[in-house]
């Protein structure tokens, strides 16, 4: 009796531990990814000036979200793109608005950013990136289909690091 309470018990236990673990969610194929997000950070450097802010990024089909904060939080800027056009707003408030990523970029910082090709070397494609080197340095693993890690954006004397720490699936 004793043998076989012991063994209903270690079934069951067995059982529940695999049942605990839910399956892995499985990523459609790069090249048919059209919503993602990510968490990471950014290093730019133009010249002698460098900025470091953490990203977090949210893109969905005809809309982008990025807001940049300080390693410690504070926010920096918040930017989003749709069908009305780019808006950025600083933590002053200052506000700035443009008919695409391109034109803000071009309004805000004296250049124009690949930002409107960004939902597609973001996920490692990077054929059409406006004039840009875009280089994949890191995918998540050595799979095909694997995410890139860290992507290195350079543009005359401008440098872009970004280094994704996590890419969060949207539904």
């Amino acid at each position: 009796m004793i043998r076989t309470i012991t063994a209903v018990v270690l079934a069951l236990a067995l059982l529940s531990g695999c049942a605990t673990a839910p399956p892995s969610p499985v990523r459609p194929p790069v090249a048919q990814i059209e919503q993602f997000a990510f968490s990471g950070r950014i290093a730019v450097r133009q010249g002698d000036v460098r900025h470091n802010a953490r990203v977090d990024w949210r893109h969905e089909t005809g809309r982008d979200e990025i807001l940049l904060t300080t390693p410690f939080g504070q926010g920096v800027a918040e930017l989003t793109r749709d069908a009305t056009g780019a808006r950025l707003v600083l933590a002053d408030q200052r506000r700035f608005a443009a008919d695409d990523w391109s034109a803000l970029s071009q309004q805000v910082f004296g250049f124009a950013l690949p930002l409107g090709t960004s939902a597609r070397w973001l996920l490692g494609d990077i054929a059409v990136t406006e004039g840009w080197r875009v280089t994949i340095v890191e995918r998540e693993s050595a799979a095909a289909d694997a995410l890139p890690t860290v992507i290195e954006l350079e543009r005359d004397d401008i440098a872009v690091r970004l280094k994704i720490d996590e890419w969060i699936e949207v539904q």
